[in-house]
């Protein structure tokens, strides 16, 4: 594949991937996807992905998973993915940017664009 391209998941399944992050795309059937997560060639069906050409550069907003069991119970009912390092947040209250804790970079929190794999 020439063109690298990029994929987030889409849809409410458990397969090794962080919700609302974005991982490069290593290979391309008509049925599956092959991602690089963590230097692991991951197969996803390519129904349960969005797949782009450039990784965004915002924030993803996601509804906490019914079944989460890593995320602080004080981060509420959602939290944010950084586009720069897939690093979870807390999100506090409704802001425009935020600055992640790991990668210390800034990103617009895109309020418009939430995860869409939840009910």
């Amino acid at each position: 594949m020439a063109d690298v391209r990029w994929a987030r998941l889409e849809t409410e399944v458990n397969c090794r991937l962080r919700r609302g992050a974005w991982y490069r795309v290593a290979g391309l059937t008509s049925a599956e996807a092959t991602l690089d997560v963590n230097r692991e060639q991951v197969p996803v069906p390519r129904t349960s992905v969005k797949i782009v050409t450039a990784p965004p550069q915002y924030w993803t907003v996601v509804p906490r998973p019914r079944d989460a069991r890593s995320l602080p119970a004080l981060w509420g009912d959602k939290y944010a993915v950084c586009p720069g390092c897939r690093n979870r947040a807390q999100l506090k209250g409704a802001p425009h940017t935020m600055r992640c804790p790991r990668c210390e970079r800034t990103f617009r929190v895109a309020w418009e664009e939430w995860f869409v794999g939840t009910d």
